[in-house]
């Protein structure tokens, strides 16, 4: 085989981020409802493995921009309240709830998992640029779909931020600037860092290929 033609992704990621899918949706499905699958970081679940499949750095990067901050974010809450005592961020109270099943508490470490692969798939597709305004694309689209769950879910904080309902705007207002929030606070940072340090689509495979001639 050509190695300009090999995949850049192992068959054996490819595989096994599909079975991570058939044992993480039914479990999530029993214990949150479909609905949940809103959540950008649960989303990203099944877009990244389209992309592994794919091999497709705009898709990968665009997941990147949505969703690698927050997994830092995750991580550093998670550690902030097992070193400290107190959630610094907040988003994770549920990991910490024994009323919860622990093995789905446990399946939630994904997290971790994304953070560690979204750096992988980065080093080894490349960061495409076009990815910061696919991302804002699927947000325009997933946070209305969000808000229609009202309140009580507060999906993707479409009603108000760190999972309390704001009171400052209308409803319909606040959500009609809140991609402009996730654009601000979260993508357009991400991009950034990414143009800066991560390898260009493409450049990253040649390069990869030219350090094993």
């Amino acid at each position: 085989m050509d190695r300009a033609s090999r995949p850049r992704v192992p068959l054996w990621l490819k595989l096994l981020a599909s079975a991570w899918l058939v044992v993480w949706v039914p479990l999530y499905w029993q214990a949150y409802g479909p609905a949940n699958f809103l959540w950008f970081c649960d989303l990203a679940n099944f877009l990244i493995a389209i992309a592994l499949w794919a091999e497709s750095p705009l898709l990968m990067s665009s997941q990147a921009v949505a969703v690698l901050l927050v997994q830092f974010l995750w991580i550093a809450d998670v550690i902030g309240r097992l070193a400290l005592g107190f959630h610094p961020i907040g988003g994770t109270e549920y990991m910490f709830d024994e009323s919860k099943p622990l093995e789905l508490r446990l399946v939630s470490l994904f997290h971790v998992a994304i953070l560690v692969l979204l750096l992988w798939a980065l080093g080894r597709l490349g960061y495409d640029p076009r990815g910061l305004r696919l991302q804002l694309a699927i947000a325009v689209v997933v946070l209305p779909l969000s808000w229609l769950f009202g309140p009580e879910r507060n999906l993707n904080w479409t009603w108000g931020p760190f999972g309390a309902v704001q009171h400052a705007l209308h409803p319909v207002a606040y959500l009609l600037v809140l991609p402009l929030g996730y654009l601000a606070l979260l993508y357009l940072p991400s991009h950034w860092a990414f143009r800066r340090w991560a390898p260009p689509a493409g450049r990253a495979g040649r390069a990869g290929r030219a350090l094993r001639t």
